[in-house]
């Protein structure tokens, strides 16, 4: 009986399952990221975010050699948490495609202008004349994707819709800088755009502009 206790004690105190250490993990990365929000690249330090993770900097250092490493990381992680998934992209597609493109537009410009969507793209900002890279990392990522799912969505409807499109990727990306980008550029600086109704309005009229531009005449 003592022998199955000590070996219930010792498999309670060995080494944390995968699955717990993935999760340690992932807490790492989104409390680095506070830290890094709340006080700045510069001032964040290793043993701040070591005393708030209650965690010895070693740890830290078998995982990422230095700051800007988990820096980056934790700018990644926080990246992928707040996508627009595809899945949710697809799920907007009514058929008609004048709506689908209101729907899209509004979610992608909610998502950026969500809390956590504010704070990433902050200190994108903030950090990007230090990591010139971040600014491709967030288009790599988030525009990208959607842009491709437009260039899809505008082939679908060439033919019913009577649209007219020699270059779609090109297409896809000058919808969202107009219907998604602008918008969200006025609520980042604190422009004219962020009231709710301003938003949906300007939104159904890029939308609405824009279709007249790429339908056959």
């Amino acid at each position: 009986m003592a022998e199955n206790k000590v070996t219930k004690h010792s498999a309670q105190a060995g080494r944390p399952t995968a699955a717990q250490a993935e999760k340690r993990h992932r807490e790492l990365l989104d409390e680095a990221m506070n830290l890094f929000l709340t006080t700045g690249f510069e001032l964040t330090t290793l043993d701040a975010i070591a005393e708030v993770m209650h965690m010895t900097k070693r740890t830290i250092y078998g995982l990422y050699t230095n700051k800007e490493e988990l820096f980056k990381a934790a700018l990644n992680h926080a990246i992928e948490s707040n996508l627009v998934p595809l899945s949710k992209l697809e799920e907007m597609e009514t058929g008609d495609l004048e709506s689908t493109l209101v729907m899209l537009a509004n979610t992608m410009v909610q998502n950026y202008v969500s809390p956590e969507g504010l704070r990433l793209h902050r200190v994108v900002n903030a950090e990007s004349y230090r990591f010139p890279e971040l600014t491709w990392l967030i288009y790599e990522k988030n525009t990208k994707p959607t842009i491709e799912f437009l260039k899809d969505l505008f082939a679908r409807h060439t033919d019913t819709d009577l649209l007219q499109i020699e270059r779609p990727e090109a297409t896809g990306a000058l919808f969202f800088s107009m219907a998604v980008g602008a918008p969200a550029r006025a609520y980042l600086s604190g422009g004219p755009l962020a009231d709710a109704v301003d938003l949906d309005d300007y939104i159904r009229h890029s939308v609405h502009l824009f279709l007249n531009g790429i339908r056959r005449r």
